[in-house]
């Protein structure tokens, strides 16, 4: 195993200001939490400023026009989950890939409640005016041109929202959820005519019109920019193939990619990149995987395991194989830090970003301690390269191989907490250190818990999740 060069005259460079860096983090991130409420609340001035507001002399008004606020916050809490999934890249050096599709998720069921809400106010409204049972409008307001189309982005969206529950996407695979996830695109557009073309809301003359059709056009020029065009001209650019594979245990492959200029995606170990690799069985889906090396200006490497048919597919590459990428994404680098000591726990293939951090960070000796955890010693793969880090770098490393305690802390092996241990004798200066965590969702949440029980603040937390 071969270390970086780089890493010589990384000792040469300045000492970054973690605290600095985190302040301008939480600025831009405080700046889109505010510009979310913003875009939502011009939405509904304007409309009370365009005569909104006479619209609530009598009551079949006021529910029609209460029907109208919940369709315009709706769409707007729609086009900002496009926004925080368009990889945004200011975005994403703020708060990190992981937060913004958290927030994505969390904006989910009320723009869908917000967007149901709006159909069924609307059909009171048209009722209590015309005397006539909602029920009975139903049929005439389908009639209308553009509402049916209306219909169906409402039952698009209702599909993508329910393959988002956790217990369902348990039960289909990445590739799978990735394409239900497209019709989400497929609802935004299908929504359009019926706001351009139904009531004064969007007249022509209207400024409401125009400002809809600006967040329209950040929304999906954002997506196509960075989701689209900014991937294809940088994978024509740097050339990425398929180099050699390295079986680093059974089921479980290094895969090294060949490229030129590759300083210049100016990643750094920790974060991740979407791969396409293009063979006749992976062409059509791509994967988000982690560097597992730090990158150098010809060679990028991730390490696969086989956790499905898609993973499967991708450790059977072989040498020579063009592939196209996304990124580099996430915030789970040294640049991340807040604190001045580093904590590390890792599992299973959660080493892999871990190990690329580690090699790319700015250590000093003494500065970091690492927990590495596997169930059997079959799941100990690049911990060699590790220790090799820990000698060269002055890294503490700790290693834990067992089952799941039944009845203690579910994230350390049984033996361990019959012992008594703890995550703050573990890590002694736990409260004057970020806490970087990688691994299954489920042991991570408890490792993340006990983390919080201890007083650890959530900006010193950094947790990497394999999942979608």
């Amino acid at each position: 195993m071969t270390i970086d060069t780089r890493s010589q005259s990384r000792l040469s460079r300045p000492t970054p200001d973690h605290a600095a860096m985190y302040r301008r983090r939480a600025r831009v991130g405080d700046i889109l939490v505010v510009s979310l409420w913003l875009s939502a609340s011009i939405a509904v001035a304007l409309f009370l400023l365009t005569g909104g507001v006479s619209r609530f002399a009598t009551v079949p008004d006021a529910v029609t026009s209460a029907g109208i606020v919940t369709g315009l916050v709706g769409t707007d809490f729609v086009l900002a989950m496009l926004l925080l999934a368009a990889r945004v890249p200011f975005i994403d050096r703020a708060i990190g890939h992981d937060r913004a599709i958290a927030v994505h998720r969390a904006l989910g069921k009320p723009a869908f409640y917000l967007l149901v809400a709006h159909g069924l106010l609307l059909l009171i409204g048209y009722g209590l005016g015309t005397g006539i049972d909602p029920i009975a409008e139903l049929a005439p307001l389908l009639s209308i041109p553009d509402m049916p189309l209306a219909v169906a982005a409402l039952g698009l969206l209702a599909v993508v929202i329910v393959s988002s529950f956790v217990a369902v996407r348990r039960r289909v695979s990445y590739e799978t959820w990735h394409l239900i996830h497209l019709l989400s695109y497929a609802a935004v557009v299908a929504s359009i005519p019926h706001q351009l073309s139904i009531g004064k809301v969007f007249s022509p003359t209207s400024i409401e019109r125009v400002y809809w059709l600006l967040l329209y056009v950040i929304a999906f020029g954002a997506i196509f920019l960075h989701r689209f065009l900014e991937p294809l001209i940088a994978s024509i650019q740097h050339g990425l193939r398929v180099d050699r594979m390295t079986e680093e245990a059974p089921g479980v492959v290094s895969i090294h990619l060949a490229g030129r200029r590759l300083r210049a995606l100016q990643s750094a170990g920790g974060q991740f990149f979407v791969w396409r690799f293009w063979t006749p069985g992976t062409w059509w889906h791509s994967h988000p995987i982690s560097l597992s090396a730090a990158p150098t200006d010809t060679e990028l490497r991730i390490t696969v395991r086989d956790l499905g048919e898609g993973t499967r597919s991708i450790s059977a590459v072989r040498p020579g194989t063009r592939v196209w990428f996304e990124g580099p994404y996430g915030v789970f680098t040294d640049a991340g830090r807040t604190a001045p000591k580093l904590a590390v726990v890792a599992a299973g293939i959660g080493i892999t970003p871990v190990r690329a951090m580690l090699q790319d960070a700015q250590l000093a000796p003494g500065e970091a301690t690492v927990l590495l955890r596997a169930s059997r010693p079959d799941d100990t793969f690049l911990w060699g390269e590790i220790d090799a880090l820990a000698r060269e770098r002055g890294i503490a490393v700790t290693t834990m191989i067992g089952r799941r305690s039944a009845d203690g802390p579910a994230w350390m092996t049984q033996a361990a907490a019959d012992s008594g241990l703890t995550l703050l004798r573990l890590f002694p200066d736990l409260l004057q250190s970020d806490l970087y965590l990688c691994g299954p969702t489920a042991w991570l949440d408890e490792i993340e818990a006990d983390a919080r029980a201890a007083g650890l603040p959530d900006h010193q937390i950094h947790a990497e999740r394999f999942d979608w």
